[in-house]
């Protein structure tokens, strides 16, 4: 996907970087326009270098005749060669000109000329975002189907807390993906596992893996993006929550396995992205066991099996598991997926750079249908995309074959 990100002038213009660097991670092509005001508080070097590109600055080249002709019609250009529009910060003067027809700079010309969808992600002092003029602004740009990302409440520069600090870049982007995704998953509800869970030994004390759970958070903008309504049960990350998903938080496996069962019913898609702790302490004692010279032993008792549960209740329902692997991948894959009654295992090679931890994987599609489909390393929101389009194609064949 092409995107060009407009840049206004406000101190959140800083963050833009953030955005730029969130849209690439999520495999698109990003091209920065920013406006005088924007120039005050980042210089273009920081978002070519990040985009490897020509950041636009001004309407006209001031160098030679060929350059003023060339530059006197490039917003038609980028208007054309972009899919999507992101301003970021939208400034209540880039809001007011955008209602109102002006175009006065080239981040305004750009967006009367700009067919595409348009995502607006406004940051000001919360009295500004207030103001009537403001809102009346945002109606009408509201009332054109163009996104809106709110602002959030907090922390502002001017030094008091309100709405008006600019969405997380995160949330942008997954607001971008969405504006142009395409709504295949329409009417499905899909219910999506991410991250560890911790199963305590003591009040201070858990096991738990190196799960991020970021492969689970970006299958989950993935689907939502895609038109699903979207359940995610997420065990403890540092991650924030997708926008328009429904997010719980649980800890331990137990907890997981109580709030899957209370989503079952209403889902079409399960998706077991989580790496789920596989023994807990039965009792846990009520104080913090005190460090002594002594060995100690602990004794550990196996954690419910879902996905295993899953496989046996899921009726008609689509079924994904993930399998993290340190050999025979494939195989082990394929004794999960029938182990389990599984319709596709996720696998990936633990050690190899990628999956835990990192934004980027490589992974085998192990399908019900026989096939291991191989995708190569890419960032997970890629991945995610890669992994509901294989499911889609997946539903198609069994029912084909039955």
């Amino acid at each position: 996907m092409n995107v060009v990100v407009g840049v206004g002038g406000g101190i959140a213009a800083y963050k833009a970087a953030e955005l730029v660097r969130a849209l690439a991670e999520r495999d698109c092509r990003v091209e920065v326009v920013m406006t005088d005001g924007a120039q005050q508080f980042v210089r273009p070097l920081t978002f070519a270098t990040l985009t490897g590109r020509k950041v636009i600055t001004s309407m006209f080249s001031t160098s030679t005749s060929e350059d003023v002709l060339a530059s006197s019609v490039e917003h038609i250009r980028v208007a054309r060669e972009n899919d999507v529009l992101v301003v970021a910060p939208a400034t209540a003067n880039l809001l007011g000109k955008f209602a109102n027809g002006i175009a006065d700079d080239f981040l305004s010309t750009l967006y009367l000329a700009f067919t595409g969808p348009v995502v607006l992600a406004p940051a000001m002092n919360d009295n500004m975002w207030a103001h009537p003029a403001v809102q009346r602004n945002m109606d009408e740009l509201r009332s054109r189907g163009h996104v809106v990302v709110d602002p959030e409440e907090g922390w502002l520069a001017c030094g008091t807390i309100g709405a008006g600090r600019l969405a997380d870049p995160s949330r942008i982007a997954s607001a971008v993906l969405s504006a142009k995704a395409v709504r295949d998953l329409s009417g499905e509800h899909v219910l999506i596992t991410a991250g560890p869970t911790q199963e305590p030994l003591d009040p201070v004390r858990f096991i738990s893996n190196r799960s991020s759970g970021k492969m689970g958070y970006a299958l989950a903008e993935a689907a939502a993006a895609r038109g699903a309504s979207v359940t995610l049960i997420a065990g403890p990350v540092t991650l924030p929550d997708p926008a328009g998903v429904s997010v719980m938080h649980i800890q331990t496996a137990n907890e997981m396995r109580r709030a899957v069962l209370d989503h079952l019913q209403e889902s079409t898609i399960i998706i077991k992205a989580a790496a789920v702790a596989d023994y807990h302490v039965a009792d846990v004692p009520n104080h913090k066991v005190k460090k002594t010279a002594m060995r100690m032993s602990i004794s550990l008792d196996p954690t419910p099996d879902i996905l295993a549960e899953l496989g046996q209740k899921k009726g008609d329902r689509l079924l994904v598991g993930f399998a993290a692997e340190t050999e025979r991948l494939v195989e082990e894959g394929r004794r999960k997926l029938e182990s389990k009654n599984c319709d596709m295992i996720v696998a990936n090679l633990v050690g190899e750079g990628v999956g835990f931890e990192s934004d980027e994987n490589e992974v085998v599609l192990i399908m019900r249908t026989g096939e291991s489909i191989p995708l190569r390393r890419a960032s997970k929101r890629v991945i995610a995309d890669q992994v509901i389009d294989n499911l889609l194609g997946l539903r198609l064949s069994l029912h084909a074959a039955r």
